[in-house]
């Protein structure tokens, strides 16, 4: 460019932002973030291992209580440092969607399980082949 010619017009010197334009503004994840991640990950998966080989805890109710729990900060570790779901990506609908799934996910197996605990408790006798409660 020369002395004698002007200067091109510059984007954006009006003053007002365009419409068309969309600028993701989030959370920028960095390394430190997807280590951290990882070794929470691993740390979730190695407790509940342990949990299971070692029998720390005498009751299996607690420990399944215990390993659903681990499950779930698993999940939640893996949506937030991997995945990048939070409330201000994408303008929060990928927070919503994943909520939707949980909640559908709940109510299916939710279901599913009383369902099943209904069926079974209200099984007739003998007809689970108990030859003891069968009549000759």
């Amino acid at each position: 460019m020369t002395a004698n010619q002007p200067a091109a017009p510059r984007a954006h010197d009006h003053g007002h932002d365009h419409p068309n334009e969309h600028v993701e503004e989030g959370v920028h994840f960095t390394l430190r973030t997807y280590l951290t991640g990882f070794f929470a990950a691993a740390a979730l998966t190695a407790i509940p291992f342990w949990i299971v080989m070692a029998r720390p805890i005498a009751s299996a109710a607690v420990s399944v209580a215990v390993i659903v729990a681990l499950a779930i900060a698993q999940i939640l570790v893996h949506t937030f440092a991997f995945l990048h779901v939070n409330a201000r990506a994408q303008g929060g609908w990928t927070l919503v969607s994943y909520v939707f799934t949980a909640v559908l996910l709940v109510i299916t197996i939710g279901g599913s399980l009383w369902i099943m605990h209904h069926l079974n408790s209200n099984m007739m006798p003998g007809m689970m082949g108990d030859p003891a409660s069968q009549t000759p």
